[in-house]
């Protein structure tokens, strides 16, 4: 497989607006938007976490 193009990028666009309708459309990025900021914002504490780990076992 390779790398998403163009093409591919509106095709997967106008499938979405289909299925969904246009009024979910904005919700649903709204969504997505907020679970990806959540999830980085845990893996960032996590690697905090493992830093902070590894400092206090060298003492």
């Amino acid at each position: 497989m390779g790398r998403i193009g163009i093409g591919e990028l509106i095709l997967v666009l106008v499938i979405a607006l289909v299925i969904f309708g246009p009024s979910k459309l904005p919700d649903i990025g709204k969504a997505i938007g907020k679970g990806l900021h959540e999830f980085k914002n845990a893996t960032k504490g996590l690697a905090d976490d493992e830093t902070v780990t590894t400092k206090s076992d060298d003492k």
